[in-house]
């Protein structure tokens, strides 16, 4: 505080302020693409692990952004992505509550029970991660509930929402998750680290064995 405090109520009045100050800061965060928006206030160490999960994410080609807990948020940040692309499919969702996709699933082009054809040719794929990793910029998919692998891997955009409570900071730490423990657990998962890329055959090409795109809504 910058100036001397008297009494009581100046006490109170200043720490009001700085308080106020402090909840103001936090309260504006920025995603990859430099736009800022309102979230929910995250702890310290949160907010250790979602810096570097935004810079990890960054080095690997993929891209997010801070979304509220509202299905609505969701709905607008997934077709605000999308933009006319369609149609977009949707894995239902088994970590997350269903509510948060259920908006999405009234949108004209949006397919939740695709045909075999469909994953051949829609250009956008909607999935839940049931964690994500700080260190490495990874999301965790579980690619053994419904349709989930599939979403995942065939359409040239992968939209993947994630919580911020399952933010690890290494990879060893998903051990501890209670999702480990439940035994309707589906142990095939996989980590997705940015978009599809290979460079067997000389320069770096994204998309060869899977989304030319990853973006990653973080809700908070």
């Amino acid at each position: 505080m910058q100036k001397l405090v008297k009494d009581e109520s100046d006490l109170r009045l200043a720490l009001h302020v700085s308080l106020s100050n402090c909840v103001q800061q936090v309260w504006m965060m920025h995603n990859t693409d430099g736009q800022s928006e309102p979230v929910n206030l995250v702890s310290p160490a949160q907010q250790s692990r979602l810096d570097q999960f935004r810079q990890q994410v960054s080095a690997t080609g993929g891209t997010m952004e801070l979304v509220a807990r509202a299905p609505e948020a969701v709905r607008d940040a997934v077709l605000a992505r999308a933009s006319a692309k369609r149609p977009i499919l949707i894995a239902e969702p088994r970590y997350l509550s269903p509510d948060y996709f259920r908006p999405l699933r009234s949108e004209e082009g949006v397919l939740t029970n695709p045909h075999a054809g469909d994953y051949r040719s829609a250009p956008v794929g909607v999935t839940e991660a049931f964690a994500a990793v700080a260190r490495t910029g990874s999301v965790c998919v579980d690619i053994g509930a419904d349709i989930a692998g599939y979403v995942s891997l065939l359409p040239r955009l992968h939209i993947v929402v994630v919580d911020i409570d399952r933010l690890v900071f290494r990879p060893s730490d998903l051990f501890r998750l209670e999702q480990f423990a439940r035994p309707a657990f589906h142990r095939d998962f996989v980590f997705i680290s940015g978009p599809s890329a290979t460079a067997d055959m000389g320069p770096l090409v994204r998309g060869v064995h899977g989304p030319h795109e990853l973006h990653i809504l973080v809700l908070c």
